[in-house]
């Protein structure tokens, strides 16, 4: 750990401009792959501090790398800057109070995700420069993870194939090393397709892809008693082939998303599901098609970089929040539930405590059940590089994920505090790591050895394209 304080002044001096750059990402909130004004912005930071910008990476448009530093290991910080549908919501108010009716929102937090990990990066690059260190760190912008995937579309394409290790974070109401347990999944539209009649002078002459899709909801739901218990399977029924209830329907299609633990259990959970969508195509005489969309692969820990980064959390500490933050979280905590609160203390590993709005403690690695989680495409990177991700504290502890109330403490000083404090961490792990090459190689063996028995499978085939705006129905699927 040697000179790494170093990089805390680095980060301390550049913050102001990151939390301007968050700011700005909050102000123009841009959902699955339509991320044009947050990537440009990003773009106009990397190159404000040096780095040499790559654009539209594995053919994606919003999707951007920039790297800095010559030769030695490679070290990623993974960034995000999507928003979530329908989530317009004014900053600072504990009400809701939408900007836009049916606008959108960082209801996730991802203005402070990218420009947290960017600062990160930022402040490294001075560090090795300083230190006349050799060693290259990159900024990955990666767009659409709500539902989009692009990381996975990304390690298909080989962009992370000499990455030594990859660093991420994501806003939380605590602060600590994430517990790497998240949920493989797949998205996938169902398209079923029948013949038109008149419903009441010719109903047998129809076939009804509306019964089709419904009878596959009916087979599904009696399918959950026969999954494992960590999986889920949602659905949303996307085209009913109209509006007329006198017309049989000849074309219906819904929506999946299919979840589980383990990677090896999502691919043959994703073949249980196609095989109830065939018995209903059958039953109705229609007929089926189906089609992955995206899909994300189940995070694998990392035991040494997960003692590393929570070594630098522990020297770090935590957020310097003060008693006005203290007191503006105590009012959004008035809009949440006794569950809300509750649940937010157990996802980490921590007993409820009231009086307590804003992180107070770090939480120990591996806490919680691994019960409360979703998903996400860091997972898929964390199968072909040595991941490691830190939650850092930015609301009020019981914010629900994907809400209102999330949105409106996106642009607080609790918020900004909090993301500088993970940049800190990242970069602190980062600079320790570009010293200490035993470090490096104890987590690529780490790496190798939970690989060892189950190989990497992507779970989106070589034949999907990323689900760019075209493509989407509304891009309505964060996860």
């Amino acid at each position: 750990m040697k000179n790494t304080d170093l990089v805390w002044d680095l980060v301390d001096a550049k913050a102001k401009d990151f939390c301007d750059l968050s700011d700005s990402v909050w102000d123009t909130p841009e959902v699955n792959y339509e991320e044009y004004r947050s990537a440009a912005a990003h773009v106009a930071r990397l190159e404000a501090e040096g780095f040499r910008v790559t654009r539209g990476i594995a053919g994606m448009p919003t999707a951007l790398m920039g790297e800095a530093g010559e030769g030695g290991p490679v070290i990623a910080i993974l960034g995000e800057y999507d928003a979530l549908p329908g989530l317009s919501q004014e900053a600072g108010v504990a009400e809701e109070r939408p900007l836009v009716q049916g606008g959108h929102g960082h209801g996730c937090g991802h203005n402070l995700l990218g420009s947290g990990s960017l600062l990160a990066a930022a402040a490294v690059k001075d560090f090795l420069a300083a230190n006349k260190m050799a060693g290259r760190i990159r900024y990955y912008g990666c767009p659409a993870e709500e539902g989009g995937s692009s990381k996975g579309f990304m390690v298909r394409a080989g962009v992370f194939d000499d990455v030594d290790i990859a660093i991420c974070w994501h806003p939380a109401a605590f602060v600590g090393v994430n517990n790497p347990i998240s949920l493989a999944c797949n998205e996938l539209n169902f398209h079923f397709s029948g013949r038109a009649s008149h419903a009441a002078a010719t109903p047998h002459l129809g076939r009804s892809a509306l019964d089709a899709v419904e009878l596959m909801n009916v087979g599904v739901n009696y399918l959950r008693e026969h999954m494992p218990l960590t999986a889920r399977v949602h659905y949303a029924v996307t085209e009913t082939g109209g509006h007329s209830p006198n017309v049989v329907q000849a074309r219906a299609t819904v929506r999946y998303l299919i979840r589980a633990r383990e990677l090896p259990d999502l691919l043959e959970l994703v073949e249980r599901v196609k095989d109830v969508a065939a018995g209903a195509a059958l039953m109705t005489g229609t007929t089926v098609r189906s089609e992955i969309i995206s899909g994300d692969a189940n995070l694998v820990g990392n035991t040494p970089l997960e003692a590393l980064m929570h070594t630098h959390i522990e020297r770090i500490g935590l957020p310097p929040f003060d008693d006005a933050d203290r007191a503006t979280a105590a009012k959004f905590q008035q809009t949440f539930t006794t569950a809300d609160i509750k649940a937010s203390f157990a996802r980490f590993g921590l007993k409820p405590r009231s009086g307590v709005s804003l992180c107070d403690v770090i939480f120990p690695p591996e806490s919680g059940d691994g019960t409360i989680v979703g998903s996400t495409d860091v997972g898929t990177v964390s199968w072909v590089v040595p991941t490691v991700q830190m939650r850092g504290a930015t609301y009020a502890i019981g914010t629900p994920g994907h809400s209102w109330q999330l949105v409106a403490q996106g642009k607080l000083p609790a918020a900004h505090k909090g993301m500088t404090q993970a940049a800190k961490v990242m970069a602190s792990t980062a600079a320790d790591l570009f010293g200490n090459p035993e470090a490096i190689a104890a987590a690529k063996a780490d790496h190798a050895e939970r690989l060892a028995e189950t190989p990497f499978v992507n779970p989106i085939p070589d034949d999907i394209d990323p689900p760019l705006p075209a493509n989407l129905y509304g891009a309505d699927n964060g996860r």
